[in-house]
């Protein structure tokens, strides 16, 4: 378990595998490497940072994955699975189910909501990014980057 203060101030706890918490996740983030590079989605207001978001009433945490993908960046993604979950401690606590799966379809001029689309970076392109979200900053990315990479 990785426990560590976010950009925020608010306690986050990252632990890889089964709810340690038992706090359900509502919340999602999708961490993807595709083609030796990183999928990420520029939100208009908070920046450069992985897809992900809410899931809505009725819908289970991997089709909001798949769905908040899709809606977020225009690629549509399979065989999603969690293997971390990223509990944010503010009043009331959250869970992030965290996911990974595969690129199956890239969409070119899908319709956005909330975001400029998939923003493809490298490693060195990530590293060098100014206009990352404060999500990204915090320790537990880099965490989740190194599992994707050692473990897909």
């Amino acid at each position: 378990m990785l426990k560590f203060e976010d950009l925020k101030g608010a306690n986050v706890e990252l632990t890889f595998g089964p709810n340690q918490h038992r706090i359900e996740s509502r919340h999602v983030l999708v961490v993807i490497k595709h083609n030796d590079r990183w999928l990420l989605t520029k939100h208009r207001i908070r920046g450069i940072e992985f897809p992900g978001g809410k899931a809505e009433a009725g819908e289970m945490i991997e089709q909001a994955a798949i769905r908040e993908t899709l809606e977020e960046t225009g690629v549509t993604i399979d065989n999603v699975h969690s293997f971390a979950e990223y509990v944010v401690f503010t009043d009331p606590p959250f869970c992030k189910a965290v996911f990974t799966g595969n690129v199956v379809h890239v969409e070119r001029d899908y319709t956005l909501l909330e975001t400029e689309g998939a923003v493809w970076m490298t490693d060195a392109e990530l590293a060098a990014c100014t206009e990352l979200s404060f999500h990204m900053k915090d320790r537990g990315m880099g965490e989740l980057r190194k599992w994707v990479e050692a473990n897909d």
